[in-house]
Order: structure tokens, then sequence, then C-alpha cells
């Protein structure tokens, strides 16, 4: 069996991926790279060219023969080095730019995909920073590969044009590429590893941030601004020895090629001299001799190539971790379609674990069709699991869950989530306007369809004083709890589904806005299913049927009022926190719905 991989081996394993997702990239965008490969070519052939013209223009000068056409000759190789240089810039700019908004989406998309799970393994500032630092960094990949390439090149046809002058120079000059090799290997090795740890930091800080900016007003109540400030900052000095580790990488090698550059630049060039003496090569030669020189050690500029491709390793490599991370929740590959029926719901055998925990326990529950259901329990006894498995935003690791006698693993997704429409306790802003919000699942309706989903939430009088109404934009529109609930209702309403998941959906309405929406909403929930996730005993009061959730299982399935009785049901609500003055005794009285 083999071994876990070691910390060690970790940032190895993220460059690797790095490359990968990397290599993906460029057989995505080939016909771009292969344009910019083409105006890197033109450009190293000219810089290439650019000694020899020279040459032969200060030779012509010396003898005074052919000097037109050898002054034509580099005016010609240095505008098309000019203009290639040009369009290497600009073809590169461009596919970078493509290669960010690729990933972007994609990164994207595979976070929603991942769901609630994917939240707890990739916290909303990583996250961020994955799709911010470390997508937008690969940006520059093709570029600096060309760049590199084309480093590699130019300093290859120096040295053979050394050789063309005479092989002594290029002789010389090839002492000095082991060395060079050698300390470009020591610091891929050594900063590879702070490189990974340095991103990962910056990350960890970030999703602390953006923790305490979601609980400001607690922080500020608390008093605590301080301490928080603390936890925010404590990776830094992690941040801080990663990033001395990367410099002092840096600083080794980069030391080392500047002292190589230079001597070899002058020990080659005292080399022509003493050739130029013997009468062995021309003072135009010379003079070549010594630019090639200085382009072959141009290639100690590849350290700091070296430097930006690790980081687009690194970064690519924390893209490509969220793309290959598995989601929780997977489309059938054979879709059953969903026949036509009232939203019967049954779960037989369900049982969900989350971090170990068995949250549900081989749960057993018929919902029949055109029912009200209130699913009641403690906090924490997987009310909200319950729900969420039925159209799949979580997956049971044991037992099905059939809609109108269908598995709903088999149904298509789109279709499922087009059946059963959810209402939670904190909706999200989704949209530009408000009318963009209530319509975010059906973007095609109309604004008399928006309005009358309004009222049944009891929301379209507020809308309506709005400065816009109804197309004011989300940011300018300041709604309480229990507003912003009412638009969650009225998505909902909107939806039109055959079975309607209220998660908690009512917990900010007062009890008198509460038993309004009810009614309002008896017209929508009339020949459809619906389950609800009752807090207060009214809440219960008003449904069909109330199922009991406690340790993992239903404990049972009746009205409220027969349950009223047992006083381990009423504890239930008493354990349950509740808005400021609802009248728990009278709301739970047994007696007709309102």
């Amino acid at each position: 069996m083999p071994e876990p991989e070691s910390e060690a081996g970790a940032p190895a394993a993220l460059r690797r991926e790095g490359r990968r997702l990397l290599r993906a990239a460029a057989r995505r965008f080939r016909a771009l790279l292969a344009l910019l490969a083409a105006a890197t070519v033109v450009r190293v052939a000219a810089m290439l060219a650019t000694p020899v013209m020279l040459g032969r223009a200060i030779d012509a000068v010396r003898s005074g023969h052919g000097l037109g056409a050898a002054i034509a000759g580099l005016a010609f190789v240095l505008l098309t080095a000019a203009l290639a240089d040009a369009a290497e810039e600009l073809l590169g700019t461009y596919c970078g730019s493509r290669i960010t908004a690729w990933l972007r989406h994609r990164l994207v998309g595979r976070v929603l995909e991942l769901g609630v799970p994917g939240r707890r393994r990739f916290p909303a500032g990583d996250v961020l920073s994955r799709l911010t630092e470390s997508a937008g960094g690969p940006a520059a990949f093709p570029a600096l590969l060309l760049s590199g390439a084309a480093a590699l090149a130019t300093t290859a046809g120096a040295v053979v044009a050394l050789a063309l002058i005479d092989w002594t120079l290029a002789l010389v000059f090839a002492l000095g590429v082991p060395p060079a090799v050698l300390a470009l290997r020591m610091f891929v090795a050594k900063a590879g590893a702070p490189f990974a740890d340095y991103q990962r930091h910056q990350a960890e800080i970030g999703t602390r941030l953006l923790d305490a900016r979601q609980g400001a007003r607690t922080i500020r109540a608390s008093g605590t601004t301080a301490r928080e400030v603390r936890r925010i900052l404590r990776p830094l000095p992690l941040l801080g020895a990663a990033g001395r580790l990367t410099w002092d990488a840096q600083g080794q090698v980069g030391w080392r090629l500047s002292l190589l550059a230079p001597l070899l630049q002058i020990t080659v060039v005292g080399a022509a001299g003493f050739r130029l003496a013997a009468g062995d090569v021309t003072a135009g030669e010379l003079v070549a001799a010594a630019s090639y020189t200085a382009m072959a050690v141009g290639a100690a500029a590849l350290f700091d190539t070296f430097v930006a491709l690790l980081n687009c390793e690194v970064g690519a490599g924390r893209v490509a971790e969220v793309l290959d991370a598995v989601p929780a929740v997977r489309p059938p590959e054979r879709p059953v379609p969903l026949p036509d029926g009232p939203g019967a719901l049954r779960l037989r055998g369900v049982t969900v674990r989350v971090g170990g925990r068995t949250v549900l326990d081989r749960l057993d529950l018929a919902v029949p069709p055109n029912t009200a259901v209130a699913v009641v329990g403690t906090s924490g006894s997987g009310k909200s699991v319950l729900v969420a498995a039925i159209a799949r935003l979580v997956d049971p690791d044991e037992g099905r869950v059939e809609l109108d006698g269908v598995d709903v693993a088999d149904v298509a997704l789109p279709e499922l989530r087009r059946a059963v429409a959810y209402a939670f306790e904190r909706p999200a802003l989704l949209g530009a306007t408000v009318h963009d919000m209530i319509a975010y699942a059906r973007p095609g309706a109309a604004r008399a369809e928006v309005r009358r989903a309004a009222r049944t939430a009891a929301a379209d009088g507020f809308v309506r004083a709005l400065p816009a109404g109804y197309d004011t934009p989300l940011a300018e529109a300041p709604m309480s709890g229990g507003e912003l609930q009412r638009l969650g209702l009225a998505r909902a309403a909107l939806a039109d589904a055959r079975l309607l998941v209220l998660d908690d959906a009512t917990s900010s309405l007062d009890t008198a806005t509460e038993m309004r929406v009810t009614r309002a909403l008896r017209e929508v929930l009339a020949g459809r299913t619906s389950l609800v996730v009752a807090r207060r005993p009214a809440t219960a009061a008003r449904a069909d049927l109330v199922a009991w959730l406690d340790a993992g299982r239903i404990r049972a399935l009746a009205p409220h009022a027969e349950l009223w009785a047992d006083p381990r049901y009423r504890a239930v609500f008493a354990a349950e926190p509740g808005e400021p003055g609802d009248p728990v005794p009278a709301a739970a009285a047994p007696g007709p719905a309102a």
C-alpha cells in the first residue's frame, strides 16, 4: 500500500497539478499560442541577426564598400525586431487574459457544484484568494514560457554565432553554463514549498477577515475588536517566514548569477581581444562577438522567469485543487424523467453523516401528496439536513428519497430543482434589482407574476415603497430580516413547483405577519405538497401534520393537536429560540389551523 504523501511532498504535488492545468490551458488556446510563438521566433531571429548586420556596417565603414546595403539591412532587422516585440506583447496580454477568464469561470462553476460540503473544505476567503491571485497568476504563463524559450534560443544562437566567429570564444562561454544550471536547480528545489506556504497563509488571513466582516456588529457590540485583529493576523508570522524563505532562496541564487554573468562577458570579450591581436578576427567580428556575448549572458535573466513560472505553477495548482474536488452531488448518468404527480414524498432508510456524526439515522418518512407537513425537532436534530436531502442539496450516505415514486438520485438535477422550490432562513440577494431577486428561478416571469408572488408573501407593500419599486437595485434597498425573508418566500412561490420547502423561512417574521403570509400561501400551496421547518408552536399548529424529528429518526407523524399532549413534544419548542414576545402557550393551544 503506498505511503501517504508527506508534507514535504505536498508542494511538489501542487506544482505537478499546476503544470497539468497549464498544459490543458495551452491546448485550449493553442491557436493564440502559435501566433505568440511565431512573433517570438521572428523577434529572436531579428535579434540574432542584429550583431551580424552591425558588424557588416562597421566593416563597410572601414572598407568604404557596400555601406548603403549594410545600413539598410541593419535598419530592416531593427524594425522587424521592434514590430515583433510589439506583437508579442499584445498577443501575450490577450492570451493571458483568456486563460485567466477560463480558469475563473471553471473555478466559480466548480465551487457552486461543490455546494455546502465544498464550503466546509474551501472557506470563502480561501476561494476568493484562489479566484483572484491564484487564477490571475497563470495569465503571465504564455509570455513567460515563450520568453524563457526565447532566452534559451537566443543564448544557443549566440553561442553558435560565437563558434562561427571563433570556436575558442564559444568554448570559454560554455565553461560558465554548468554553474548557472546548478544554481537554478537549487532555487527551484528550495523555493517550491515557501511559494505554496505563502499563498496558503494569505488565503487563511483572507478567510479570517471575511468571517470578521460578517460578524462586525457582534465584534463591535462585544468590544473585542483588538482581540479579533490579533486573531485575523495570527498567520502573519508564518506568512512572513514563508516570504523570508522565498527571498533567501532568490538571494542565494541571484548573487551567484549576478557575479557569473559579467565574469563570463569579460572573459569572452577578453579572449576575443587576444584573437583580434593575433589577427584571427576582424574589428567588426570583435564587436559582433561582444554583442553575442551580451545576448548569451542575458540568459541570467531566466532566473526571474523561473521565479515567475514557479509562482504560476503554484497558483495553477491551487486552482486545480478545487477543480479536482469531487462534488458531493453528482448528476445521474441516465436520467429518469419525473412523472406528472401531486408531490408524494417518501424517505426510506435515509442516513446522513456530517463530519463523522450521524445526523439522520435510517430515517423513514412518508408525506402524502397535497399535505402541509411541519418538521419539528430540537436544535441540531437535523431538520435542515432532512429537507436538503429532498432536492439533493445533500445526498444521503444510505437510503433513498422518492418523489412521486421516482428516486430523486435518478432525476436530472435541473428537472429536480424545478420540481422542488426552497425558501431559506437567510435568502441570498441574487440579481440586480428586487424584481430580479424574486424572478431568479424564472428570469422570464412578467411583472404581474412577480407582483402576485410578492403579494402572496406580504411583500408587495414594502417593495412598492422603495425608491424605484421593483426596479430598485438591491444595493439601494435596505431591508430588515423579515422583509428579506418575505422576498425569499415570494421567490419560492413564483417557482410554481410541485413541492415547496420552507427551511425556517419565517423565523424573522413577527407572529401577525407570519399568519398573514401563511393565509396567503394557502392559495399557492393548494394542490401541492409542502414541508416547513418549524421553530414556533403556532407554525406547527397551522400544518396538516407534524414530523417530530428526534435522535435522527421520525419519532411521530401526527397533527400538532395530538402531539401537544406529550410534554416531551412541548419541550422541543421550549428549547428552540423564538422571537421576543412569541405567545407560546396561546399559539400552541390545540385548535383549528389559522
